[in-house]
């Protein structure tokens, strides 16, 4: 039996269906991708599952005694006191008896004194009155798995470890479904692939929203994506669901495209035969209504955002040069020993885990901070245009229309005069949405909105400090492609690992405090460079162990292992016939108009597919490494 099924769910909110008749089903070790533009209604769906909303029409069934726990996309505010006391409130009814007695224990620890000795034994027997004692054990070994200070404050924690503490709230309490809306946001790398592997060893069924295409690629064994009210399940990885995702929409635009031409037909007929007849064919009067309803009620995709990067003239061949450049803040090293050449063209990523010094460098690059040890050589003709990740060249008490326009009606873009409403709908702002203030804009339309803002003006060296944050995966191709485009110099910080692969040509790391060094390549490039260079400074006391390896003789195929090699290609083409047969059919839409339950059957075929395909690739390789 399904942990969740929903049947037939809707909600809205004064508009057009958010959610509009969709089903789905969380069964025990789901790990559930969740995928969508922004403000499609990702974050109304986990609410739904987690009980905090109600559904406007249909059907939530939950296993009897089933346990949800959210951890949302923003810090709830109010939140205070100890980690320790934040953890504990996951806990329920035993929250405050708990807090309470951590608390005085606390004091008792610094203070001592008989009445907070008597105070604490009185709450421990009405802890172990409550069934509370085991419950406070929980809470202490939840806050080792995930390494944190339960008696830290938690409103002086960093944004990443905050995110932690709500994680460690939400597993206390032992949830059959955890429930992860955009996990990653302001995490860095190494907090990330943290985060992936504890979900992986210690959390078996969860649903995550992510616009982190690396992170959905690692954990999901299913995806679902919603998209204009309506709800797509697939029973497969990240990667398969983009090819079945796109194989969707080709065959949606198609059947569209037939339907519309044949009501420019019946439209044509209807009108000739007004002037033609004085009866007509009333069946094809009513049929040819109901497709003007139709085409009347279809809700379009989402326009896709229309950017275009202004470019200045040239700058000089040299962007930046540091020789030896060193930077401190009271005493601590920030920047050590760095040197580096930026010449025009460079698309340099810069990677880190938060509070290493990312933002001074990029400072110091800029020439906005004087090193404190060694000589920067800034380039000619600079025209910077920098993207801040606190978004603080925005006001949010102004309207979008006042951020961009900037008292104007009309902006300059490449040479040409566009109204600033027109510009704005390029980016997806409605000319309604263009006249909201700021303030209640998402972090995707403020991300969004700042990108407008800062494409009005020429550039020819471009800065952006964590511009990711919050954008959907549409959108996030899209820059991908503007940044590749453009002829001028890129200083790109980011903790979006897909995002440094497909944009960068090198990157700068903080490995260790101060240390920066340089790395051909993205984030995987580094990686591989970074364990090449880890052998060679191993002990020498393997030596002779790889020395032995070298040495041993190599094994022959066994005539077993000639035939079953020989015989692999044709099981591999039978696999991919069967595998390319089911993604015809699932791409076909009137398969789903009486399919049922084969929907699942054959997701599920697939999946076995793609694990059977991936074990016999490696069979081969691994018989074909033993050939030689």
């Amino acid at each position: 039996m399904a942990l969740l099924s929903m049947r037939n769910v809707s909600a809205a909110f004064g508009g057009p269906s958010v959610l509009d008749g969709i089903a789905l089903q969380v069964e025990a070790g789901d790990r559930l991708c969740l995928m969508g533009r922004n403000g499609t209604g990702k974050s109304t769906l986990m609410k739904l599952i987690s009980g905090e909303l109600v559904p406007d029409g249909g059907e939530i069934t939950r296993q009897q005694g089933l346990r949800v726990a959210l951890v949302s996309q923003e810090v709830p505010q109010g939140l205070a006191g100890t980690v320790f006391d934040v953890v504990a409130e996951g806990m329920g009814d035993a929250a405050r008896l708990l807090a309470e007695y951590h608390h005085v224990g606390f004091r008792l620890a610094s203070e001592g004194g008989e009445e907070l000795l008597q105070r604490l034994a009185t709450l421990q027997k009405a802890l172990e009155d409550a069934g509370g004692w085991s419950l406070h054990q929980e809470v202490e070994r939840v806050l080792g798995r995930l390494s944190l200070d339960p008696d830290a404050e938690f409103a002086t924690l960093s944004g990443g470890t905050k995110r932690r503490v709500l994680l460690a709230r939400a597993l206390v309490a032992a949830p059959d479904i955890l429930l992860l809306d955009e996990p990653t946001n302001h995490l860095d790398i190494d907090t990330i692939v943290w985060l992936e592997e504890f979900l992986l060893k210690d959390v078996k069924t969860f649903v995550f929203v992510t616009h982190d295409r690396a992170f959905a690629r690692r954990l999901a064994n299913r995806v679902a994506e919603l998209d204009r009210g309506r709800l797509y399940a697939f029973v497969c990885g990240y990667d398969t669901f983009v090819e079945r995702r796109e194989a969707l929409l080709e065959a949606e635009i198609a059947r569209q495209a037939l339907f519309d031409k044949k009501l420019a037909q019946e439209e044509a007929w209807v009108r000739q035969g007004i002037k033609a007849r004085r009866t007509r064919n009333e069946g094809r009067v009513r049929a040819l209504k109901r497709m003007r309803e139709e085409r009347r009620q279809r809700r379009e995709r989402t326009g896709q955002v229309r950017m275009q990067l202004q470019e200045a003239e040239r700058s000089g061949n040299l962007v930046v040069e540091a020789e030896g450049v060193s930077f401190a803040y009271e005493g601590r090293p920030v920047i050590r020993d760095l040197t580096t050449t930026i010449v025009r063209g460079d698309r340099v990523g810069i990677i880190g885990p938060n509070g290493a010094g990312k933002t001074t460098l990029l400072r110091l690059l800029l020439g906005e901070l004087v090193p404190q040890a060694g000589t920067l050589k800034l380039g000619s003709r600079r025209e910077v245009l920098y993207f801040d990740q606190l978004r603080e060249q925005l006001d949010p008490d102004k309207t979008v229309q006042e951020n961009v326009g900037e008292g104007n009606d009309a902006v300059i873009i490449n040479g040409k005069s566009r109204h600033v409403i027109g510009y704005l709908q390029d980016f997806l702002f409605t000319p309604e949405r263009a006249r909201t203030p700021v303030r209640i804009l998402s972090g995707g339309e403020r991300n969004r909105l700042l990108l407008a803002k800062l494409f009005t003006r020429p550039s020819n060296v471009l800065v952006m400090d964590e511009p990711t944050n919050d954008l959907d995966a549409e959108t996030l191709d899209l820059l991908e492609e503007l940044l590749l485009e453009y002829s001028g110099t890129l200083l790109l910080v980011s903790h979006d690992r897909e995002f440094l692969n497909n944009v960068v040509t090198s990157t700068l790391v903080f490995e260790e405090e101060g240390v920066v060094r340089e790395y051909v390549g993205g984030y995987d490039d580094w990686l591989r460079q970074a364990r090449a260079v880890a052998p060679a400074e191993a002990p020498a006391r393997s030596a002779p162990v790889k020395q032995r390896v070298r040495t041993e003789k190599p094994r022959k195929l066994t005539f077993k292992e000639e035939r079953e090699l020989e015989g692999l290609p044709d099981r591999i083409a039978e696999l991919e016939g069967e595998q390319a047969e089911l993604h015809r059919r699932l791409s076909d839409p009137e398969f789903y108009r009486t399919a049922g339950a084969e929907v699942a059957k054959l997701n599920e075929r697939l999946a076995e597919l793609e694990t059977e395909l991936a074990e016999v690739y490696l069979r081969w390789e691994e018989l074909e490494t033993i050939r030689g």
